[in-house]
C-alpha cells in the first residue's frame, strides 16, 4: 500500500539537484513536476520529471527566481508541495510564507527558523543563549566609531562579516588597525549589492581553521538527530570544493560533544526537515558555531553513503507531518565518502567558467561509485547559472581505500567540450596534505601558489582525443539523416581517426 505522503511535488530548481529529488519522488510513488527556463527546454531534469512547466526567460532573476510563475506552475498542475532544492529559492523566508499562503507546502524548515538562522548576528544570540560556544565577536551591527576599540579588544587579525551574508560575500579579514576603516566600508558596500543589506558584525579571526558542519534531521513532533560530520575544508573562494565524512581529525569524545551542540543549536531554533550546522575547528582542538544552513547541502551524499539515510526522502516524508522512524541510537558511520564537485571551470585560468556543449561525457562506475549530475553528451552549460556539473562520490571501508577509489573514478571520468575541475579534484586527491588528513582551509590557495608554475595534468590526452571525434563522428552521421553533409567535413573527422589508430599500431 502507497504511504500517504504526497500525490505530486513541484521541484523549483534544475540541474542535479533536481534529478535528484525527482528521483526520490519516483522511489516513493510520488509524481514529479519539474520548472525550466528557455536556456533549459532540453535539460536532463525537464526530461526525467513527469510533468515540466516553463517559468520564464534564461536569466534566472525571470525563471528561477520569479515566484510569482512558479507558485502559479504548483496550482496549474496540481502540485501540492514545492521542494526548492539548494541555491535559488530554499533559503528565501518571503518565497516559504508565500509557499504557506497558497495552502501548498514547503518541504524544509519554518519561516521563522530560516529568518532566525539567516540573519548572522541573530543566530549568534540565539546561540550563545542555548550555551552553543560562538566565535568571540560582535552581535549587534557595528558602528564605524566602535571598531578600533572592538578589534583592539578582541586582538588582530579579525573577520569583518556580513549579518546576511554567505559564501564570502561581504567579508573581509584585517590584520592591522589602519585597514580596518577601508575594509569595512568596502564589507558593507558589498553586503548591500549582494544581499540589500549592509549590516556589518565583526569576529575574531581563527587562524588555520577545519570546517566541520554536522547534519541534522528534525521532525514536526520535536525529534532532532544528527548524522554525524562532514569535513569540507578543501575550500576555494569561501566555496567548498572538497568534502568528506568522516572528518579525519575528529575523535570519539569530540564527535560526540560536536554533535550534541548540533541538536542543541537545532532545538534552540526549533528546527524540523533537513538542515546542516558548520562549525570552526581551530588548531588547539576547539569549536564554534559558524552558521546554520537551512536547506539540503551540496555535499549530502556523503553522509547517505555512510549513514545508509536516503535524506530527501527523509525531507519528504517529514514535510508530510511523519515520524522519524529512527533513533540517534539507530544511526551508525559505517566507513569513508568523499565527494568531488565537478565543476565547468578551467583550473589553469583561475577557475573561470567553461560555456558551451558537452561533445561526449562518459561517466565513472564501479562499486561503491556515485555521480548526481544534471548532464549528459550534447547537454549545454549555459552562462546563465553555476557551472556545477555534477558531484561524484565514492564509498570505501576506510578513508584511504575511499582515496585511492575517488583517483580511479576521477581518472575515468571523461568530459569533452568543456573545461572541468576534473584534474584540480585530482591534483587534491594525489596531494600529500590530503592524503594525510593535515590540511586546513587555507589548502587551497596556498597549495596552487606553490605550484603555480605547474600545469594540472590533463586527462590522458590521446583517449580524449578518440572520445571528441567519436562523439563529432556520431553526430555527423546523426546530421546525415536529415541533411547533406559536406564531404571535406566528414573525411576531415575520418582521417583524424585513421592517424590515430595507426600511432596506436606502432606502439
Amino acid at each position: 500500500m502507497k504511504p500517504n505522503y504526497f500525490e505530486k511535488i513541484l521541484i523549483a530548481n534544475r540541474g542535479e539537484i533536481a534529478v535528484r529529488v525527482i528521483r526520490a519522488c519516483r522511489e516513493l510513488g510520488i509524481g514529479s513536476v519539474a520548472i525550466f527556463s528557455e536556456a533549459d527546454r532540453e535539460a536532463l531534469h525537464v526530461r526525467l520529471a513527469d510533468e515540466a512547466y516553463f517559468v520564464g526567460p534564461s536569466p534566472s532573476s525571470q525563471s528561477y527566481l520569479n515566484e510569482e510563475n512558479i507558485l502559479l506552475a504548483a496550482k496549474k498542475t496540481g502540485a501540492e508541495a514545492i521542494h526548492p532544492g539548494y541555491g535559488f529559492l530554499s533559503e528565501n523566508t518571503n518565497f516559504a510564507q508565500r509557499v504557506a499562503e497558497e495552502g501548498l507546502v514547503f518541504i524544509g524548515p519554518s519561516t521563522e527558523s530560516i529568518r532566525l538562522m539567516g540573519d548572522k548576528t541573530a543566530s549568534r544570540k540565539c546561540m550563545a543563549q542555548a550555551g552553543v560556544t560562538i566565535v568571540p565577536g560582535t552581535n549587534e551591527e557595528l558602528e564605524p566609531s566602535a571598531l578600533e576599540k572592538i578589534a583592539g579588544e578582541l586582538g588582530y587579525p579579525v573577520l569583518l562579516k556580513a549579518a546576511a551574508g554567505g559564501g564570502g560575500k561581504g567579508m573581509r579579514i584585517v590584520f592591522a588597525e589602519n585597514e580596518i576603516q577601508t575594509a569595512y566600508q568596502t564589507a558593507k558596500s558589498e553586503a548591500k549589492s549582494a544581499f540589500g543589506d549592509d549590516r556589518i558584525f565583526l569576529e575574531k579571526y581563527v587562524e588555520n581553521p577545519r570546517h566541520i558542519e554536522f547534519q541534522i534531521l528534525g521532525d514536526q513532533h520535536g525529534n532532532i538527530v544528527h548524522l554525524y560530520e562532514r569535513e569540507c575544508s578543501i575550500q576555494r573562494r569561501h566555496q567548498k570544493v572538497i568534502e568528506e565524512a568522516p572528518s579525519s581529525v575528529l575523535d570519539e569524545n569530540l564527535r560526540k560533544k560536536m554533535g550534541e551542540a548540533a541538536i542543541a543549536a537545532a532545538r534552540a531554533c526549533g528546527y524540523y526537515n533537513a538542515g546542516t550546522v558548520e562549525f570552526i575547528f581551530d588548531k588547539s582542538r576547539n569549536f564554534y558555531f559558524l552558521e546554520m544552513n537551512t536547506r539540503l547541502q551540496v555535499e549530502h551524499p556523503v553522509t547517505e553513503m555512510v549513514t545508509g539515510i536516503d535524506l530527501v526522502s527523509e525531507q519528504i516524508k517529514i514535510a508530510a507531518g511523519e515520524k522519524l522512524s529512527f533513533s540517534q541510537a539507530d544511526i551508525q558511520l559505517r566507513g569513508h565518502a568523499i565527494e568531488s564537485r565537478i565543476y565547468a571551470e578551467d583550473p589553469e585560468n583561475n577557475f573561470m567558467p567553461s560555456t558551451g556543449k558537452i561533445n561526449y561525457l562518459r561517466e565513472p562506475a564501479g562499486p561503491s561509485v556515485r555521480n548526481d549530475s544534471g548532464f549528459e553528451s550534447g547537454s549545454d552549460i549555459s552562462i546563465y547559472y553555476d557551472p556545477l556539473i555534477s558531484k561524484l562520490s565514492v564509498w570505501g571501508k576506510n578513508r584511504i581505500e575511499a582515496i585511492q577509489r575517488m583517483k580511479r573514478a576521477l581518472y575515468e571520468y571523461r568530459i569533452a567540450g568543456v573545461s572541468t575541475s576534473i584534474p584540480f579534484c585530482r591534483f587534491v586527491m594525489e596531494h600529500p596534505k590530503f592524503v594525510s588528513g593535515n590540511f586546513d582551509t587555507h589548502f587551497v590557495p596556498d597549495e596552487l601558489k606553490k605550484t603555480a608554475v605547474v600545469k594540472f595534468q590533463k586527462t590522458d590526452s590521446e583517449e580524449a582525443q578518440v572520445a571528441m571525434i567519436a562523439a563529432v563522428l556520431y553526430h555527423n552521421e546523426k546530421r546525415k539523416e536529415q541533411t547533406a553533409l559536406k564531404p571535406t567535413q566528414s573525411d576531415a573527422v575520418a582521417n583524424q581517426w585513421k592517424l590515430l589508430a595507426r600511432k596506436r599500431q606502432n606502439r
